[in-house]
């Protein structure tokens, strides 16, 4: 999840709860647009990730401000400048009560996914033992995805997939996370290098993800966008991944109004681009942010369109 956005939003959680639920709530009613009897087509549901968003009612549950089903939230499991001890960048952005919520509809009315997960990841540049190799890289991802495992122990995980965040986002201690940059240091904030080979991004990749499969019965998915995407790993070998299940945050709308149908923004020609060689006709294609991500805020939070079917 894009950081700068993220910073927002927990000074908007915080004001929350500052109100109470009670009032958030009727803030973000007031706000809405018409609620809608649900997502479409049937196989869609729509969600929430992220910071805590209020609204969703009582059992069962429906989706904040849109309306319809509350289908499901991905909450971040951890973060790569926590796990370092980083002053900078160490948010966790996790909803107890939407992920209570979401796993309420999931195992009692059998809507939705319930919770999913997403680590958000250091790229080699932050790796406290760089030292430019494939090799390390590949340990440096196995090291994150380990740490993803052990946090999740201590959450209710119903989502098979587990998602590799993979962006840019802008902030201290690494602007980029390390994906095209080396660092003094993981928390230094201090460029010493401008080239990291796709090749060696690539590695960490595979190495979070072998780690994943290998020590797990989960399945491991990317959040990233094509824009990032090709940044990072560009449009090479290397930024193929034909057989990973995605999660893109672009195009995104402040518009609450067009919540989705399908992959494409309600009454509009714009739809989910997906990346790294797929497209949303894939079997792959699962999820998208369509609003509330870097940049582009709505005033409640991260809007979920997630492809219930597609994972059955």
């Amino acid at each position: 999840m894009r950081a700068v956005s993220k910073a927002l939003c927990a000074i908007a959680s915080a004001a929350a709860l500052v109100a109470g639920p009670v009032a958030a709530s009727a803030s973000a009613a007031a706000g809405s647009p018409q609620t809608r009897a649900g997502d479409a087509p049937a196989g869609f549901n729509y969600g929430t990730d992220s910071w805590p968003v209020t609204g969703a009612g009582s059992a069962p549950y429906h989706e904040p401000v849109t309306g319809g089903s509350y289908g499901g939230y991905i909450g971040m499991a951890g973060n790569w400048a926590r796990m370092e001890g980083c002053d900078t960048g160490n948010f966790l952005a996790w909803s107890t009560a939407n992920s209570a919520q979401a796993n309420v509809n999931y195992t009692k009315y059998h809507i939705g996914i319930g919770t999913g997960v997403y680590w958000y990841m250091g790229g080699p540049g932050v790796d406290p033992h760089w030292n430019g190799t494939a090799a390390e890289a590949s340990k440096w991802g196995a090291v994150q995805a380990a740490r993803a495992l052990s946090a999740m122990k201590s959450r209710t995980v119903t989502y098979p997939v587990v998602w590799a965040d993979i962006e840019i986002p802008g902030i201290e201690p690494a602007p980029d996370n390390g994906w095209n940059t080396v660092y003094s240091s993981p928390c230094g904030e201090r460029a010493v290098g401008g080239f990291i080979s796709v090749s060696v991004d690539r590695a960490e990749f595979n190495g979070f993800a072998s780690y994943i499969t290998t020590h797990s019965k989960y399945k491991v998915g990317v959040y990233s966008a094509a824009s990032i995407w090709t940044s990072i790993f560009g449009t090479g070998t290397a930024s193929q991944i034909p057989n990973t299940y995605e999660w893109t945050y672009l195009p995104e709308t402040s518009n609450l109004s067009a919540a989705p149908v399908g992959w494409c923004l309600r009454g509009t020609s714009t739809c989910a681009q997906f990346f790294g060689g797929q497209s949303r006709s894939s079997k792959y294609a699962l999820m998208w942010q369509w609003s509330g991500g870097g940049g582009v805020t709505n005033g409640h939070g991260d809007f979920d369109q997630i492809d219930i079917a597609r994972l059955k």
